[in-house]
């Protein structure tokens, strides 16, 4: 883990934690609301890591399960202390998306693809901004530099000195051709990309409007992998007014092959870069 607690996989390691422990105990969570009268929602959004846990009730929890280890009791009551920290994130007021910058602050790789817009990691300052006016309805001009500046301190890890996060990223057309803040402002952003695709732990594709239907046309999706093994990998969507993160098995596998069948259909990294360079003239005046 990183020297700074983030809160977010801190409940996520606990909540997995919790879980096997209660399945090693043979225990259902019927069972567990009826003997601590705690409700079966909350045993789910605990052992799913949606919510915060105190130290004392992790304690009764592993006394339920018969846990006889002090040391571990100890250390899952320190998850649960870190678990009710803040992130980085908070200091910047009300993020909605803070779980998401919490597991992507830890995770080892990204896969994502994206149908209409830039992604936020790859996004240049001013078109970051055009987005965030653009996007979000009646958003104050504290709220819009709150974002951005979030939004910004993210791209810290893709220039880490040491294990920056590995990206790939497969653009659709569309949000290449799609005008941002303004021409100036796009033709800035794709020589961002052009830059950033030369890093060897950055890995762009984009998917040509030529290919027709594929399996991305539902919308935008995100698989996050994780260097510790105890972190199972999440299948991040983002929506308008709430997010979903899927985390069984059988739905990551799901994504990992749309993954690759876009990967298959989108253009190969090499014969993106020209594709994006001749995007770029457009926005230059040169065609």
């Amino acid at each position: 883990m990183s020297a700074t607690v983030n809160p977010t996989v801190s409940r996520r390691r606990l909540g997995s934690e919790l879980r096997r422990l209660r399945e090693i105990s043979g225990m259902t969570t019927q069972q567990v609301t009826e003997r601590l009268l705690i409700s079966q929602p909350k045993i789910s959004l605990l052992e799913n890591g949606r919510r915060v846990i105190k130290p004392r009730d992790v304690r009764d929890l592993c006394g339920l399960y018969g846990v006889q280890d002090q040391q571990r009791v100890d250390h899952l009551m320190q998850l649960a202390r870190e678990s009710g920290q803040q992130g980085w994130w908070n200091s910047y007021g009300d993020i909605p998306y803070g779980d998401y910058i919490g597991l992507e602050a830890e995770a080892a790789a990204i896969r994502l693809y994206e149908p209409l817009v830039i992604p936020g990691l790859l996004q240049t300052p001013a078109y970051a901004r055009a987005v965030i006016a653009g996007t979000i309805p009646h958003v104050t001009p504290e709220q819009a530099a709150a974002r951005l500046k979030v939004r910004l301190r993210r791209q810290d890890r893709l220039g880490a000195p040491r294990n920056p996060l590995r990206l790939w990223a497969v653009l659709d057309e569309s949000a290449l051709r799609r005008v941002v803040g303004s021409r100036e402002v796009m033709r800035k952003q794709l020589d961002h990309l052009t830059h950033l695709g030369t890093q060897p732990h950055i890995t762009m594709q984009v998917l040509p409007h030529g290919v027709g239907a594929h399996p991305g046309v539902s919308g935008q999706f995100s698989l996050l992998e994780f260097a510790d093994a105890t972190d199972a990998s999440v299948v991040y969507l983002e929506r308008f007014t709430s997010d979903l993160y899927l985390e069984k098995r059988s739905d990551v596998r799901l994504y990992g092959a749309m993954y690759a069948h876009l990967q298959a259909q989108a253009l190969s990294p090499d014969s993106t870069r020209p594709f994006i360079d001749e995007a770029m003239k457009a926005y230059a005046g040169q065609g």
